[in-house]
């Protein structure tokens, strides 16, 4: 399975995944990182362990310019799938289009609670005892698609953001790769709403 990595910071996803490719634990290729950034760390960070790494600006171009530079640079690369790894820009009609059922997110909560950004604080506020991360399938409503894998995080007393943040941290490093074998091993399959594993 040859991946397509899209991020837009640290990239400490994108690493978790390299990881998981050289233990041999996943079955995949990483065929192309792109950032809308070039400051991005992971984009540094791709180039050290030798991979394909591109940077596309967003800032300056139409959403509709830059998917179609992303999409032509997919393409061109022969991804299987599509991994959004910290990539802080919502995806158009051309990309959900061009990859239909083939573009994955992770997000930092129990979805469908506490979707959109600052997901960490919005659940300290609500004042739940349990959150967690989800990788999930993207469609074209706010990390509204299938859920792949989920996996829990206590939410302790003396949490703050930044603590709780770094304990889903290391659930997502783990939730991830682990997403990605159910994939490449074709034990994922879509039913409406829900994701059947098998």
């Amino acid at each position: 399975m040859r991946l397509g990595i899209l991020i837009s910071g640290r990239g400490s996803n994108f690493l978790a995944i390299a990881d998981a490719i050289a233990a041999g634990k996943l079955a995949a290729e990483i065929a192309v990182v792109i950032s809308n950034r070039a400051d991005a760390a992971g984009i540094t960070a791709a180039r050290a362990r030798g991979l394909n790494a591109i940077v596309l600006a967003s800032k300056g171009t139409s959403r509709e310019e830059h998917e179609s530079d992303i999409a032509k640079t997919l393409a061109d690369a022969k991804v299987d799938m599509v991994v959004l790894a910290g990539y802080m820009r919502l995806l158009g009609t051309r990309l959900l289009e061009d990859f239909a059922g083939r573009i994955v997110n992770i997000h930092p909560s129990l979805l469908p609670a506490f979707p959109g950004l600052n997901a960490q604080g919005q659940a300290l506020a609500y004042g739940v005892k349990v959150t967690g991360c989800t990788v999930h399938f993207v469609t074209a409503g706010l990390d509204e698609g299938p859920i792949i894998v989920q996996r829990t995080v206590p939410v302790l007393a003396g949490d703050t953001e930044e603590s709780l943040s770094a304990r889903i941290l290391e659930q997502e490093h783990i939730a991830y790769p682990e997403a990605l074998h159910l994939i490449a091993t074709g034990r994922v399959r879509i039913d409406g709403r829900r994701v059947v594993i098998g």
